[in-house]
């Protein structure tokens, strides 16, 4: 085979390559504006860059990524959109895209089963928690004597290849994207420290 067959070949390969790539789809379902909203079951922890006018988020719930840090609180009507790393929230009063960032290998469960996880199609209810959980919750933070519950609605989810299991004494988040930080439980499920 001659070189100019060679460089069309290629040529060819590779614009078949990225070609296939486009008609994959999003990984997840994606909501439009006219579908009934869903509903967040905790809140999202979202850092703002102002430069690039965005909110991003992550599965590792940066609870203090520092400057332009916006708690999004639970129950939020929200839809879901597509991202290239992940799946977009869209704030349905604002149409403000939260851009998040997700690892289904770090997670445990495809972006699917995330959504599903993090969304309901209706209100989730508050009552039964402590004047401590409902004041993390409202919040965005972890207080001494919450219960799991309160946190995971305050935090969110722990990243499972952390925390494997929300029976566990202990959950880690991040507060950035490089610091790690930990949620002790005692016997009773109550929050005892955070470090």
């Amino acid at each position: 085979m001659g070189k100019p067959k060679l460089v069309v070949l290629s040529f060819i390969m590779i614009t078949l390559f990225f070609a296939l790539q486009g008609c994959m789809g999003p990984v997840h379902r994606v909501t439009d504006s006219d579908s009934k909203p869903l509903y967040l079951r905790n809140n999202i922890h979202v850092q703002e860059h102002e430069k690039k006018n965005e909110y991003r988020a992550s599965y590792a719930n940066w609870t203090d990524p520092g400057a332009g840090h916006i708690v999004v609180p639970v129950n939020t009507p929200v839809g879901i959109d597509n991202f290239s790393r992940g799946f977009a929230i869209v704030i349905r009063s604002t149409g403000k895209p939260i851009w998040f960032e997700y690892d289904g290998k770090n997670m445990q469960m495809s972006a699917d089963q995330y959504i599903d996880l993090i969304t309901s199609p209706t209100p989730v209810s508050l009552n039964g928690l402590s004047d401590v959980d409902r004041k993390g919750i409202s919040e965005g933070k972890v207080y001494k004597g919450m219960s799991k519950e309160g946190v995971r609605i305050a935090f969110g989810y722990p990243a499972a290849h952390k925390t494997p299991s929300l029976n566990s004494d202990t959950w880690v988040y991040w507060t950035n994207r490089f610091k790690p930080i930990s949620v002790h439980f005692d016997s009773y499920g109550k929050v005892e420290s955070v470090r």
